[in-house]
């Protein structure tokens, strides 16, 4: 057993030890099917704090010839793929490479991919000093070697594997070099029976190629058979709110909203198990991440991406193709490659089918706040924000002509945004009502009676004393006609359990006198 070769069960343990622990072992399943296969060599990419790390330390631990697999993995599901446990369980050399840790030691990509090799040989030369080796300063080499004699393949894990790419960003060179480094040690070696490499970003492309095409690859964007290993599910989370006597309600507005195919929705690890422990729902991106990291990106303005940024805040979602992508964080086009990454990042979800990107939650939408309200560009974002609460209260005295004020003086504040119908209109709505996300659900365009309510905030539980409220929007009409077609369309009937605790709000925007109106009555059976 060395550092790197075959390290332990330690890191692994640890994590098995700590107060709440999600059983994700059938990870190994879907990776036994690929071993000793074309298609051994994996790359899984997610956010920071997705328990990437936590599941590399547990698949070390299952292939490496130092485990006990019915002692390290009791209790897991893992152990009930009894075939699987013969054939792989404690079969191979494995060699955990942290990525980080070797370029944070090191003030270049030469230094660091030398002092890689030489830890790796070291632990070799130790673990089998009866092997000859043909030369020892060769890495590749000696791993045949000790191959050859031994007849036990290698499973190379390798973590953090795209520090490079976010530490080195602008330096091509060095990225190409580690990436000839990763491709001659990796591909068509025939003593490694497993590559399983995570990160951040999926593996950089060149172009259209990628100079490790070797790989399969599960991201945010594409997870596939990965999805419900990503983070934390739905039944995971339900189960862990009864355990903590936390409500599920309020949990899925702060956490929800990862959805992959399937309709498997994923929650952030780090920010479940945080609230979970201290039994307070709050913005825990922030503990891990800073918002300058969101700010730096949403800042570029590629394409009107502020606009974009803007629409998103509002509730929108928006259509993106995330082919041009070059899988690093430097190189952009145009819009859709920077909202691919913030999709990689974790700041924003993604609807494959749709191919749509949206902010999945309140965490989400806290550090999109956090980001646009700290001073310019967005210094209109912050004075929306600022006002919303007063808006909102106005809304429930029902004092009409304060309503339309605010909502006037936040249209003026994002003037830059095309202005010229509902749609728009709704973007300005959504950000002046930005107060009232912190106690309501709030629907857009909303299956009720014979159509479709416009906007739609329905209280959360915790906060049902709150009226509902049912907005209906309109362009250069009046706010009774709004009020008006609440009512013909009977769309209230969709929200019949708030019947007796509703407003109806219309309101118009009059494109010559460039003036809001506003109507708001309690909702009466007519």
């Amino acid at each position: 057993m060395g550092i790197y070769l075959n390290p332990g069960q330690t890191q692994y343990q640890i994590a098995r030890n700590g107060q709440i622990y999600i059983d994700k072992s059938l990870i190994i399943s879907e990776l036994n099917k690929v071993v000793n296969t074309p298609q051994r060599f994996i790359c899984t990419s997610r956010p920071r704090r997705f328990g990437k790390t936590i599941d590399a330390h547990m698949i070390a631990t299952f292939y490496s010839k130092t485990c006990k697999v019915h002692e390290d993995f009791s209790g897991l599901k893992i152990l009930e793929k009894k075939e699987e446990i013969e054939e792989f369980a404690n079969k191979f050399d494995v060699i955990f490479i942290n990525m980080q840790e070797f370029l944070s030691d090191s003030s270049d990509i030469k230094g660091m991919i030398s002092n890689l090799q030489k830890n790796v040989m070291w632990d070799l030369i130790h673990e089998y000093p009866d092997v000859s080796l043909f030369n020892k300063d060769d890495l590749i080499r000696s791993m045949k070697d000790i191959q050859a004699v031994t007849q036990r393949s290698f499973v190379v894990i390798i973590d953090e594997w795209d520090c490079i790419f976010r530490e080195f960003r602008e330096d091509k060179k060095a990225q190409e070099k580690y990436l000839d480094f990763l491709r001659a040690w990796l591909k068509d070696n025939p003593c490694i029976a497993l590559v399983y490499m995570t990160g951040i970003l999926p593996i950089k492309k060149y172009g259209t190629q990628s100079a490790l095409n070797m790989f399969t690859e599960y991201s945010m964007v594409s997870p596939e058979v990965m999805a419900e290993y990503t983070g934390f599910t739905d039944t995971d989370v339900e189960k862990l709110c009864k355990k903590f006597d936390m409500n599920l309600e309020e949990c899925k507005h702060w956490y929800d909203g990862y959805v992959f195919e399937k309709n498997i929705h994923i929650y952030n690890p780090k920010s479940i198990v945080t609230s979970m422990l201290s039994h307070t729902y709050d913005d825990y991106w922030n503990r891990t991440e800073t918002y300058e990291a969101l700010k730096l990106y949403i800042d570029i303005n590629f394409d009107g991406l502020k606009d974009i940024i803007l629409s998103l805040m509002a509730g929108e979602k928006r259509h993106i193709e995330t082919g041009s992508f070059q899988n690093d964080m430097t190189t952009f086009a145009n819009a859709d490659d920077v909202l691919t990454l913030l999709v990689h990042l974790g700041y924003l979800g993604y609807d494959k089918s749709a191919k749509s990107v949206f902010i999945p939650n309140d965490e989400i939408m806290q550090e999109f706040v956090i980001a646009t309200t700290a001073g310019n560009p967005w210094q209109e974002v912050a004075n929306s924000v600022n006002e919303s609460q007063k808006l909102l209260e106005a809304t429930f005295a029902m004092d009409e002509a304060s309503v339309a004020e605010g909502i006037e003086k936040a249209h003026f504040e994002t003037s830059h945004i095309q202005y010229n119908d509902e749609n728009a209109l709704s973007y300005t709505i959504s950000l002046a009502y930005y107060a009232a996300r912190n106690y309501y659900t709030f629907f857009r365009e909303l299956p009720a009676g014979k159509g479709f309510a416009d906007m739609v905030f329905i209280p959360r539980k915790k906060y049902n004393e709150k009226p509902a409220m049912l907005i209906e929007l309109k362009w250069d009409k009046d706010a009774d006609t709004a009020i008006k077609q609440i009512y013909e369309k009977n769309y209230p009937t969709g929200l019949k359990d708030y019947l007796d605790n509703l407003l109806i709000v219309g309101i118009n925007y009059d494109k010559k006198t460039k003036k809001h109106e506003c109507k708001i009555v309690k909702y009466h059976v007519l």
